[in-house]
């Protein structure tokens, strides 16, 4: 295959995310630095905003966890593929659960400040002139989930490596939004945040080639198709040059604990369930261990829905 060229690049810091311009013909490239990292992702037309990734479609194509062969579709009424899935080295996404929230780890875990991954998003995309409700459900990537018999959906660690990596072929002009899920609090990045890479490069001839045919729906509708089809305000997307990139909660400081163990509990700990994910680094098992203890002892829903008393709910 012949070498892709590369457009630009970028290094995404934990509790950061970035909006990325991905012309048609141009490959979105997600890689792990660390490994074990979520990736939420949103995208847009990027001359009409208000198409945008639709996983609720893409979920009924495609199945609860899309990987290569499959397509990003966005909303009714238009329903396009917008984004190609080239490649994909892990093979466990998801569009089940929805972006973490600020209510969320105030709810679920009694934070009062928390970076998530709505926040995120939102000020990354403002570079471009969208707002916090612009922020659309995410296409997960790396994120391990299942459903369970009975209907249970559940979150796992994932076993992501250094240089695992996704890669997405765009149909059509597209501004997309990856950042680095928020979520150190859950097994969704194996309890801690790292950085990942992105890189847009362009398609070669054997990438494009390797989409499938779509066909042509005599019935496919667009905003023009219905009563109200008036363009409210101005949609094309345009990169504020003024843009200062302001995350709430970064940079993430990282503080040292010391946890004095004898041989015996050492011994234990590296023959912990998963200390295999961790690759020798007794401590990030520790901070496993501890969290899924916590989460267990404190948490009521470990896969961060949010909890409502009943004085919440009847107001008093």
């Amino acid at each position: 295959m012949s070498e892709r060229e590369l457009i630009a690049q970028w290094t995404l810091q934990p509790g950061t995310g970035k909006a990325v311009e991905v012309l048609a013909g141009q490959v979105l490239r997600i890689e792990q630095v660390e490994g074990g990292q979520c990736v939420d992702f949103n995208a847009f037309n990027l001359h009409d905003y208000k198409e945008f990734m639709h996983c609720g479609r893409t979920r009924t194509v495609h199945g609860f966890n899309p990987t290569v062969g499959t397509f990003l579709w966005s909303a009714p009424p238009r329903e396009r593929a917008m984004y190609y899935l080239l490649a994909d080295t892990v093979g466990r996404n998801d569009v089940l659960f929805p972006r973490c929230s600020a209510y969320v780890y105030e709810s679920t875990y009694g934070f009062q400040s928390h970076t998530n991954c709505h926040d995120i998003q939102a000020e990354a995309q403002r570079e471009y002139g969208l707002t916090p409700d612009d922020v659309h459900d995410s296409f997960n990537f790396f994120m391990a989930t299942e459903v369970q018999a009975g209907g249970a959906v559940l979150i796992s660690r994932q076993d992501t490596r250094p240089g695992d990596h996704v890669e997405l072929l765009a149909l059509i002009d597209t501004l997309a939004v990856p950042n680095v899920c928020g979520a150190d609090v859950m097994r969704t990045s194996n309890f801690f945040l790292k950085p990942v890479k992105v890189q847009v490069l362009r398609a070669t001839a054997e990438d494009l080639a390797k989409v499938p045919a779509l066909p042509a729906r005599a019935r496919q509708r667009t905003p023009g198709d219905f009563l109200n089809s008036t363009i409210k305000a101005d949609r094309e997307l345009r990169r504020d040059a003024r843009y200062e990139p302001k995350f709430l909660n970064t940079p993430l400081t990282v503080t040292d604990v010391a946890v004095e163990l004898d041989d015996e509990e050492i011994a234990l700990l590296r023959r912990y369930e998963y200390s295999h994910l961790y690759r020798g680094d007794l401590g990030a098992a520790m901070r496993d261990v501890f969290f899924s203890w916590w989460e267990q002892r404190y948490v009521t829903s470990p896969n961060g829905a949010p909890t409502v008393s009943r004085s919440e709910k009847t107001g008093s």
